[in-house]
C-alpha cells in the first residue's frame, strides 16, 4: 500500500487565468478535483507545502488525503503543470477515488541488486533501464508504492521483460494481458558498452590567401601579356 499524504486545501470561486495568476502571487497553487460521479471543484493548496511533498517519489503514486475544513476526500494525482524554467507549480489535477472502484496509476520500478549482478561485477557490463515506471490497475487499497525488480542474478547480455515483474495480489499491469508486444517489452538489460575515443584532427593551417595574392599580383593584365608576346615575336634575329 502506498504512503498516505495529507493536503490541506481551500475552496476557490474565482476562475480564469487572471485569478490563477493572483493565487500564484499569493503563494497558492490552483487545482481541480474531479471524478467519483460528482461535479469538479476548484481548490487551492499552499505552494511551499506542495513543493516539499513533491520531493518524495511516493507522492506521485500514493493515495492523497485532501482536506477542506472538516471534509476529507481520497484522491490521486492525474497531472501536474510546472513552470518551464522556475521551481513553480502552476496547476494540479486530482481525481477522487472510492474504495470499491479500480484506479489506474503509473507506479515506479525500483531495480535492486545492480552492484552484485555478475554481468556488472564480474563481466564489466552496464545496466540499461528501458522502463522506469509502469501503469497498473487495482483497488485503492492494493495500490503499491513501487514495483521491485531484482537484477542481482543477471549475466552479461541478459534481459528482463514486462512479464518478469512480480506484482502484488490484486494488481494488474495495464495492457499486458491483451497485447503480445507488451508482454515482450524489455525493461532492463546488462550489456557491454564499447567506448571509442575519437581524436579531433588538428585544424589545417590557413594560408590566408598568400598564394592567391601572389598569383594575382604576378599575373599580367590582359592585353599587356599579349602585347609583350607580339613584341618578342617581331624582334629580328641578329
Amino acid at each position: 500500500m502506498a504512503t498516505d499524504f495529507d493536503l490541506i486545501a481551500d475552496y476557490r470561486e474565482d476562475q480564469g487565468k487572471g485569478a490563477s495568476r493572483r493565487l500564484r502571487h499569493e503563494g497558492k497553487v490552483p487545482a481541480i478535483i474531479y471524478g467519483a460521479g460528482r461535479p469538479p471543484r476548484s481548490i487551492t493548496f499552499d505552494h511551499n507545502k506542495v513543493i516539499q511533498q513533491l520531493e518524495n517519489e511516493s507522492f506521485y503514486s500514493s493515495i492523497l488525503n485532501v482536506k477542506v475544513g472538516e471534509k476529507r476526500q481520497a484522491a490521486i494525482v492525474k497531472d501536474i503543470q510546472r513552470h518551464p524554467s522556475k521551481r513553480l507549480i502552476m496547476h494540479i489535477d486530482l481525481q477522487r477515488i472510492v474504495e470499491d472502484q479500480a484506479i489506474k496509476m503509473n507506479v515506479p520500478i525500483h531495480y535492486v541488486g545492480e552492484d552484485v549482478a555478475p554481468g556488472v561485477r564480474e563481466e564489466g557490463g552496464t545496466v540499461t533501464r528501458m522502463l522506469n515506471d509502469v501503469e497498473v490497475t487495482c483497488l485503492p487499497k492494493d495500490l503499491p508504492e513501487y514495483l521491485e525488480v531484482d537484477i542481482s542474478g543477471m549475466d552479461l547480455n541478459d534481459m528482463l521483460y514486462l512479464t518478469d515483474i512480480k506484482i502484488p495480489e490484486g494488481v494488474e499491469i495495464v495492457g499486458m494481458a491483451q497485447a503480445e508486444e507488451e508482454q515482450a517489452q524489455p525493461i532492463v538489460s546488462i550489456t557491454f558498452i564499447h567506448e571509442e575515443i575519437i581524436e579531433e584532427e588538428a585544424p589545417e593551417e590557413e594560408l590566408e590567401g598568400v598564394e592567391g595574392e601572389e598569383g594575382e599580383e604576378g599575373e599580367a593584365p590582359e592585353g599587356e601579356a599579349a602585347a609583350g608576346d607580339d613584341a618578342e615575336a617581331e624582334t629580328p634575329e641578329e
